[in-house]
């Protein structure tokens, strides 16, 4: 069973036969019980309480209030205000899906891309190329450089792909262990439809045609030294490359510029990082110095680039289990990495510009 599985199968759906009955029945002349259950019509044709928090909220927004709204917010925020509404009303009476590796497409569409993409876009001002090289349709694996002691790397390029791709494909993150151990960090990666990066759980989104990211530096790449940045480190046995192999499909190499000097690390709390369960603790020019502000990335230029695929159809799905052509594949995607992350290097005028 994949870590996907395991996490799905601890979600129970409890039948409405298998709900608390009511027992008996009352007495002439007692008032009848409410036998409604949450969110469905009520006696006497009035609607569920999703409906009525609906009614109120645009019976507030009519007249004069909606008219100091078009002021405030422009045109068309009577469909925004219908279309979160609607949002709010499917979450109440629990009308929507998520997948068997736990990803609800509504919430990352309309609460997680939402949040992200000012920082796309006003903050870091990402500039994405080569994105028509992700195919429109089937699997595909992303294979990303690591850095910036924070992964906003990853989150960044879950929202270039989405908002770029002329498909609005979603980016399946293949993250460590430590991200599903965290109490708020682990549930929203799983909404986000985000797994464990381990083979099974990788193989299993390839073959069913999803758009899988991974960036085999780990822990090494985000926290290394910032007099290290923009040097790969290992990236590892392969792993990626031989489940890529199995589900006979491309290989898409991405170099991300500018992530690394969000936060320059400049030493490493080692002693205090273990008493923790920590990979590093950082140390920057404003952290811990500047307390919480200090946490604050700073707002450098993105260089977000998708490199031409490589394919593996053409060779056997039998070829995963040799490990030279898996070394000869990941070094191939590695060393692409490296020499567009140096390309770009040459082409930016600024860090911050």
């Amino acid at each position: 069973m994949t870590a996907a599985r395991e996490y799905a199968s601890e979600a129970r759906v409890i039948p409405i036969e298998s709900a608390p009955s009511w027992h008996g029945e009352p007495e002439p002349g007692e008032p009848q019980p409410d036998r409604t259950l949450p969110g469905e019509p009520q006696p006497g044709g009035s609607v569920g309480i999703a409906d009525r928090i609906a009614d109120a909220v645009g019976g507030a927004l009519a007249g004069r209030l909606g008219s100091a709204a078009d002021r405030a917010l422009g045109k068309g925020w009577e469909d925004r205000a219908a279309n979160g509404l609607a949002f709010l009303r499917r979450r109440i009476t629990g009308d929507y899906e998520v997948d068997e590796f736990g990803f609800d497409k509504e919430l990352t569409e309309e609460v997680f891309l939402s949040l992200l993409r000012p920082l796309a876009e006003k903050y870091f001002r990402v500039e994405v190329r080569g994105v028509e090289n992700i195919p429109a349709e089937g699997g595909v694996l992303i294979v990303s450089n690591h850095s910036g002691t924070i992964p906003l790397d990853a989150l960044m390029t879950q929202v270039a792909i989405h908002d770029h791709h002329p498909q609005r494909r979603h980016l399946r993150m293949l993250a460590a262990d430590l991200v599903f151990v965290l109490p708020v960090a682990g549930e929203v990666a799983r909404k986000a439809g985000h797994t464990l990066a381990c083979n099974e759980d990788a193989q299993a989104l390839l073959e069913r045609g999803e758009v899988v990211g991974v960036w085999p530096e780990g822990f090494k790449g985000i926290g290394k030294p910032f007099a290290e940045r923009y040097k790969l480190q290992r990236f590892g046995r392969g792993g990626f490359v031989a489940s890529a192999l199995r589900a006979q499909v491309p290989i898409v190499p991405c170099s991300i510029v500018g992530a690394e000097e969000t936060y320059p690390m400049i030493g490493n709390l080692k002693p205090l990082a273990r008493l923790l369960g920590l990979p590093y603790l950082p140390i920057t020019p404003t952290f811990p110095w500047l307390g919480p502000l200090g946490a604050l990335p700073l707002p450098t230029k993105w260089t977000i680039q998708f490199g031409e695929p490589i394919p593996t159809d053409s060779h056997p799905k039998e070829a995963a289990d040799d490990p030279m052509l898996v070394f000869d594949l990941t070094d191939q995607v590695r060393e692409t990495i490296q020499h567009t992350l140096y390309k770009l290097l040459m082409q930016r005028r600024s860090v911050f510009f």
